[in-house]
Formats: structure tokens, sequence, C-alpha cells
């Protein structure tokens, strides 16, 4: 899941999967929240998992841990 993450995220704000880390935050990598709630549809239409948003949603992490528990 972490690298399906990596993969939308680095291709919707041009970034090199390299510098995405589970511990990197949505503002270090320049998503603000808008992008976040863009980002968690193509995710959702990606993997067919739906996601509760959460604005404490801060870390992709945190973004891995939602969607894996959405799938269980």
């Amino acid at each position: 899941m972490f690298e399906t993450v990596v993969k939308v995220l680095a291709d919707y704000k041009d970034l090199s999967p390299d510098d995405i880390t589970a511990q990197s935050t949505f503002e270090q990598l320049g998503v603000d929240s808008l992008d976040t709630v863009e980002l968690v549809m193509t995710l959702e239409d990606e993997t067919g998992i739906k996601v509760e948003m959460n604005e404490k949603l801060k870390t992709v992490g945190e973004l891995v841990k939602l969607l894996e528990e959405g799938r269980a």
C-alpha cells in the first residue's frame, strides 16, 4: 500500500519517490488540504478502498494506515 501511495503522490506533485517516506508530512511535500482531498479520491479510485477523511491526517504513513484499515 505504501508503494501505491508514494506513486500517486509522486505523480500528483511531480516529486521523486525517493523523497517520500512514511514520516514525510504533507506540508513538507507541498500538499495542502485541497490536494489531500484530491489525493485521497485518486487513491480510492486506484485501490477501491473508501476512506473516511480525517483532518488530523498529517503524514504519508497516516494515510497508508488509513487505507490499510479500510481494506480490512
